[in-house]
Formats: C-alpha cells, structure tokens, sequence
C-alpha cells in the first residue's frame, strides 16, 4: 500500500513542475469542499515545496477555490436538497454513494448548527472533518448564508495559509522529513482521515 501511495505522492509532486499544477489545484479543491472525498492539501504541500516562492500564491489559489466549491456545496443543499418536504434523487445519491454522508448524519448536524452555529462551520473548515458534509448541510437547512461565508473564509483561507507558510518557512526541511518519515507521515494521515468520520459519528450522532 505505502508503495502505490508513495508513487502517487511522487506523481503529485510532479505537478509543481507542470503549468496546469494551478488549474489541477483549484479543482481539486473546489470539489473537496462539496463532494470529493481526498483533501487538497496534498497537493498543495506538493506545489509548494516545488516552488516555495509561490507558496502564498497557492494558498490564495487552494482558498477561493475550496471557498467556492463550499459555496457549490451550500448551493446543492439549498436548491436541489428537497423535493418538497422529501429528499430528492440528489440526496439519495449522496446517501447512497458518498462514503460517511448518511441521512442520521444529516439530520443530526442541524442540531449542532442551532447549537453551535459559526463555530462548526469553522471547524469543519480547519480540521480534518470532511468539510462536505457542512457545506450541503449548510444549504440544505437554510443556513444564514452570509455566516457560511465568512466562516467558510476564515477558516479554509488560515488552514491553507499556515500550511503554506510552514513550507515557505521550512521548505527543504520538510521536505527531508517527509521523504524519511513518509510511511509513518501516510498512517498518521489516514487515522487523521479515519478519525474525522469517527468524531462526526460519536459526537453529532
């Protein structure tokens, strides 16, 4: 598994030397943040550490465009959520085919927004919580849009910021450590991955 992982990380990092690296960036990011299940920051790590002096550049890139396609998702949830006072196929298709998005879920989130309100939406955007999930929820249950978008910005724009920071600060550094410790730094991200659909399931259901 760490070998596939490996060449794919090895690929990925290819994209700092290739003019579409931005374009491949923004679109992972959009639709990260309304139905894509792997985060851009991969990616964005890989950009940046080939090309430190555009770090910046590639948060900015990584922040609208996740912001946009949270708004994407927002929009999902608001315009094509519910036929009525049932769900529609668009649901059903997200049920039945998006890993760790069930209707318990859905039904539970609302009561975290009456809750907590902005703070969740910032921290599904800061942490590894599958940021999707908030984005449609959001929408689907009426959510204060501008509230949503200016979570949705501070969050994603200080999450992809520090992330780029820490490279343009600790470029070859990083690098090395990742190169040396990478199986150990891929088991960390996949319980973080696995973690964050735990704490969803323990904690809203």
């Amino acid at each position: 598994m760490f070998t596939s992982i490996r060449k794919l990380y090895d690929w990925i990092l290819s994209w700092a030397e290739s003019p579409y690296g931005s374009i491949a960036l923004f679109l992972l990011a959009f639709a990260e943040a309304s139905f894509f299940p792997i985060p851009p920051d991969v990616l964005l790590i890989a950009l940046a550490l080939g090309s430190r002096s555009n770090s910046f550049k590639f948060a900015l890139i990584c922040s609208i465009a996740s912001v946009t396609g949270g708004i994407a998702g927002y929009g999902i949830g608001n315009l094509f959520w519910w036929n009525g006072d049932c769900y529609n196929r668009v649901a059903h298709f997200f049920f039945d085919h998006i890993h760790g998005f069930n209707e318990d879920l859905f039904l539970n989130i609302k009561e975290q927004y009456d809750i907590h309100g902005f703070i969740i939406i910032f921290t599904a955007g800061f942490t590894p919580i599958p940021y999707k999930l908030f984005t449609i929820t959001a929408g689907a249950f009426k959510i204060s849009f501008p509230s949503f978008l200016i979570a949705a910005i501070i969050s994603r724009s200080a999450r992809f910021f520090l992330v780029s920071f820490l490279i343009r600060k600790y470029g070859e550094k990083v690098k090395d450590f990742i190169d040396q410790y990478f199986n150990l730094l891929t088991g960390v991200f996949i319980v973080m991955l696995v973690g964050g659909y735990v704490l969803i399931k323990y904690v809203f259901i």
